[in-house]
């Protein structure tokens, strides 16, 4: 007899002697058991490749476009992660907190003082993360979930054959997630 039917049994059993928080409390563990059990076997063993999710109308920069050009991208195309490309190679990502990190440490009471300081003594090579990790687009969702969880990024490129193919983020993966639910 499997767990939840065993847990189901006992619960049935005793439902005298409980009262209704207890049982409240059983039931919503065995949701919750349920939920765990589902995503194991729905989700979690797949080996469906990050290609089935990753974004592929990439909105990307070149070390010459300039801040300004970033931010309004940013705000129109509502993303978070602008891969920056040399032809179809990736070279960097620059993410609008990378943008608001910098503005940050040159604060004062001025705020289109700030902007424009950003905006004009910055690059985009300057602002961006160099040191980037890639996948191919054959990665499982699972691994990149992991590498994602593991390294604390938001954000990841997709690479073949030296070329980007696609970026993946965590809201790809939690819509993903929705879906499966």
């Amino acid at each position: 007899m499997s767990i939840i039917l065993r847990f189901i049994l006992y619960c049935f059993l005793n439902i005298k002697k409980k009262n209704k928080t207890d049982i409240n409390h059983l039931l919503q563990l065995l949701l919750f058991r349920n939920l765990k059990y589902d995503l194991k076997q729905h989700i979690m063993k797949r080996d469906e490749p990050i290609s089935t999710i990753m974004a592929t109308n990439l909105v990307t920069l070149s070390v010459n476009d300039d801040l300004v050009t970033a931010e309004k991208l940013f705000f129109d195309k509502k993303i978070k992660h602008i891969p920056v490309v040399k032809g179809k190679e990736i070279i960097g990502m620059l993410s609008y907190s990378d943008i608001q990190r910098v503005s940050y440490s040159d604060m004062n009471d001025d705020k289109k003082t700030i902007n424009s300081v950003v905006k004009n003594t910055f690059s985009i090579e300057q602002v961006m993360a160099k040191n980037i990790i890639a996948i191919p687009p054959y990665t499982s969702i699972k691994d990149t979930a992991e590498l994602l969880t593991n390294k604390g990024f938001h954000a990841l490129p997709v690479i073949e054959d030296s070329e980007l193919v696609g970026i993946v983020t965590t809201r790809d993966l939690v819509k993903y997630l929705v879906a499966k639910l």
